[in-house]
């Protein structure tokens, strides 16, 4: 939790339509303002969220955390910080375009920053897409700050040639266009697969429908400087080998990144790695097949001595010890991957909400 003394640097916001009723608190950085939902007892371990490109917590984790199961496994055990790139919260305005634009270690030295003012020391992190990006290279940056990782289709290496030319297009759209449908689609392909995006015989599916919706309410210069981070980022390849913790990579067989996430694999130390690849979705695993990821998590939080409650046998405010894993369980062999897909079943019906 915060100190008395950092109640100048950040305002802490009230927000009804904020899912699962948490609070905004707006931490003032460096880098400039940035939001952080904060859900759940602050008592508890951290778990930190840093979502994709024109994303918030809200587009980009909200069917993880509306999923039954996921949600008693990590409510029960985190407080969760949900950190939005700097304009891309709930109702954010334009960034002033003489402000200037943060490069990708600015986003992930903005986090040591949030960090600080609630007084965490060391957190889980949950990063998708240009999210696992900015956490990778936070826990590279701060190794002692990061108790694990549990990435979705992460990046690792600088934009390929195709990523390259689907980034310049977007920024034009951006930049001439603003949020028009085009750009909606492109981005539509980064995080779905297309069995959710929908063809001419097959109709967009609601979760891509309701992507679109909160879509039009970000503001294309915030969406513009974010991209052009991302676009500019360096390869962090050879840093994976300084990460001191253990790793989660989650990724669909049809996204865009697949190859980014089987590189970034084979370059951690499988002993304390694993990678499950989900038919069938997208990069966004999070909102297509919240259920493929249960599982796995919840072998990989066993061993910091963490369950879902109905198996729970100590208190979940425990520290995190990353020291009591041991790593057979995070073995591909004892999670059942050995780089194999896992097959999951797409759900026809949208997943009840928590209360």
């Amino acid at each position: 939790m915060a100190d008395s003394n950092s109640s100048a640097d950040s305002v802490a916001i009230d927000v009804e339509t904020i899912y699962l009723g948490g609070k905004e608190h707006v931490v003032r950085t460096s880098c400039g303002p940035v939001s952080v939902i904060v859900y759940g007892d602050q008592e508890k371990p951290a778990l930190i969220t840093y979502p994709d490109l024109a994303l918030n917590h809200m587009s980009c984790f909200q069917g993880l955390f509306f999923c039954p199961e996921a949600a008693s496994l990590l409510l029960h055990n985190f407080c969760i910080y949900h950190i939005s790139p700097p304009g891309h919260e709930l109702g954010a305005a334009a960034i002033c375009p003489e402000d200037p634009a943060p490069s990708v270690d600015d986003l992930a030295d903005q986090i040591v920053e949030v960090l600080n003012y609630f007084g965490l020391r060391s957190v889980m992190c949950m990063g998708v897409t240009a999210g696992a990006y900015i956490v990778t290279l936070f826990a590279i940056k701060h190794r002692e700050r990061v108790l694990g990782l549990i990435l979705v289709s992460p990046l690792c290496r600088a934009p390929s040639w195709s990523e390259w030319f689907y980034n310049k297009v977007m920024s034009n759209l951006l930049y001439f266009y603003g949020m028009c449908s085009l750009l909606k689609d492109f981005l539509l392909y980064r995080y779905f697969s297309k069995e959710v995006r929908g063809s001419a015989e097959v109709p967009e599916s609601d979760i891509a429908q309701a992507c679109r919706r909160l879509l039009d309410e970000r503001q294309s210069t915030n969406i513009l400087r974010f991209l052009q981070a991302i676009d500019g980022r360096p390869d962090i390849t050879q840093g994976l080998k300084k990460l001191q913790c253990r790793t989660l990579i989650f990724v669909g067989d049809s996204s865009p990144f697949h190859s980014d996430a089987l590189h970034m694999t084979a370059k951690l130390d499988r002993r304390f790695s694993a990678l499950v690849e989900v038919q069938a979705c997208g990069s966004m695993v999070t909102e297509e097949q919240p259920h493929a990821m249960l599982i796995p998590m919840e072998y990989f939080l066993m061993g910091y001595g963490l369950y879902r409650p109905n198996q729970l046998s100590g208190s979940p405010r425990s520290p995190l010890n990353p020291s009591c894993i041991a790593p057979e369980l995070l073995s591909p062999e004892s999670m059942g991957l050995k780089l194999k897909p896992i097959k999951t079943r797409i759900e026809s019906k949208v997943p009840g909400t928590r209360r």
